[in-house]
C-alpha cells in the first residue's frame, strides 16, 4: 500500500504518521527518501528549480505520473530540461502547490512517484 500523506504545513509533512522536516521523494515502492536538492542547487544555485539530474532521480521506470509539490506557495519550478525529460518518458506531471499535490497523491490510482517541497 502506498503511504498516505496525513498533513503538510510550512516546514513539515506527515506521511503515514511520521513527520518529516525536509523535502521528500516517494518512489514506486512507497519508500520515502530525502530529496537530493543538491542535484539542482549545484546547477542553478537554488533548490527552487528542478534540474535534469534531479528529475532523473525522481523518475523511476514504470511510473505513469510524477506528482511534484512545488511548495506551500508554489515557488519551485521545473527546468526546461526536466520538463523535456518527463515528456520523453511519456509521464504525466502534476506540478501543484504542496497542499494540492498532497490531495493529488492521496487520490492517485496509477503508478506514481512524487517529490514534495515543504517550504515556500
Amino acid at each position: 500500500m502506498e503511504p498516505v500523506i496525513d498533513h503538510t504545513s510550512f516546514g513539515s509533512i506527515i506521511i503515514s504518521g511520521k513527520t518529516y522536516d525536509h523535502d521528500v521523494v516517494i518512489d514506486l515502492m512507497g519508500e520515502v527518501k530525502k530529496r537530493k536538492k543538491k542535484l539542482s542547487k549545484k546547477i542553478y544555485g537554488t533548490s527552487h528549480k528542478v534540474s535534469l539530474e534531479e528529475a532523473k532521480y525522481i523518475m523511476k521506470e514504470g511510473a505513469e505520473v510524477v506528482i511534484i509539490g512545488n511548495g506551500q506557495y508554489g515557488a519551485l519550478e521545473l527546468s526546461d530540461e526536466a520538463k523535456d525529460y518527463f515528456n520523453k518518458k511519456t509521464c504525466r506531471v502534476k506540478l501543484l502547490p504542496t497542499p494540492d499535490a498532497v490531495k493529488a497523491w492521496n487520490t492517485e490510482t496509477g503508478n506514481a512517484v512524487a517529490m514534495f517541497h515543504i517550504t515556500c
